[in-house]
Parts: C-alpha cells; sequence; structure tokens
C-alpha cells in the first residue's frame, strides 16, 4: 500500500471509454482522489460512492478530480457506471486490477478483494492512502476530509 508523504507513482488506468488516466496528468493541475471498490456488486461500496456524489461539489471546490477504480472489465465497469449514474469518471486495470497498482490485494485465501482510497495532491504527493479488507472499513471519510483540508492549507501558503 502506498505510504502518505510519499511520491505516488506514476499510475496508468484506463477509463470506460478506454482512454489512458495517469496519475502524472494530473500535476500541477489539481489533486487526485480514487476510491477503489471492492466491487460493482458490492452495497456497502456503492454507499460509499453516494457519499462522494454528494461531495463532489466539495471536491471540485477544493480542486480534488474524484475517480473510482473498480476490478472489472471495462464493459462491465461502463455497464455499472451507466446503471448507477456515477458522475465521477470509472476506471480499470490495463493488466490485472487497478487496485494492485497501489498495493490493494486480495485477502482471505485470495478472493476477497480489499478496498481503499488514494488522495495525491497536485505535485504528486500521497495525501491520504487507507485499505481495508472489509468494505464498511474500506473508505475513510475523516481521512479523506483531514486530506483534503491539509490541501487547503498547502495551498494558502
Amino acid at each position: 500500500m502506498l505510504e502518505t508523504g510519499s511520491p505516488a507513482p506514476d499510475v496508468v488506468l484506463e477509463d470506460t471509454d478506454g482512454r489512458p488516466v495517469r496519475l502524472s496528468d494530473y500535476q500541477g493541475k489539481s489533486a487526485v482522489l480514487i476510491y477503489f471498490m471492492r466491487s460493482t456488486s458490492c452495497p456497502v461500496c456503492y454507499r460509499h460512492v453516494q457519499d462522494l456524489i454528494r461531495r463532489r461539489d466539495e471536491f471540485a471546490g477544493d480542486g480534488v478530480q474524484v475517480f473510482v477504480a473498480v476490478p472489472e472489465d471495462r464493459q462491465e465497469a461502463a455497464a455499472w457506471k451507466a446503471r448507477r449514474r456515477v458522475p465521477f469518471p470509472v476506471l480499470v486495470g490495463l493488466r490485472g486490477t487497478p487496485h494492485e497498482t497501489i498495493g490493494l490485494s486480495r485477502k482471505v485465501f485470495g478472493s476477497l478483494q480489499q478496498s481503499g482510497s488514494i488522495l495525491v495532491d497536485s505535485q504528486g504527493i500521497v495525501r491520504h492512502a487507507h485499505g481495508a479488507t472489509l468494505p464498511t472499513a474500506g473508505y475513510d471519510r475523516k481521512g479523506i476530509g483531514a486530506a483534503v483540508q491539509g490541501l487547503r492549507g498547502r495551498s494558502a501558503t
């Protein structure tokens, strides 16, 4: 798992339209928050996505681009995004799951995908990194909020 305060690797994922999305493309422009869902069929994870949707104006006002990453393939991710009307870009892995790119693995005999989130500032530094095996603990709302608030403090200086 990525560590807070460390430089973010240049993660390359793919959106549901097949376009590559690179973390480095946002350096100097905006912060990036990626929420990694356990799966599109996880109702707990979807509740977390709904919270992100409710807070989207807050994130946009703080210069944070939000993405949702899912372990399914691009076609399944696109269908889920359309069905749930998710306003954020939904990302999948180019090879393997997007989760693997930041160190979220499968636990409990390889059957349970971890979920979590990362926030990378506009300079490419990880400001929040959280992962959990149980989906109820995979979304650290308070931790994300504190990290976004920390971005505000850094931009004021």
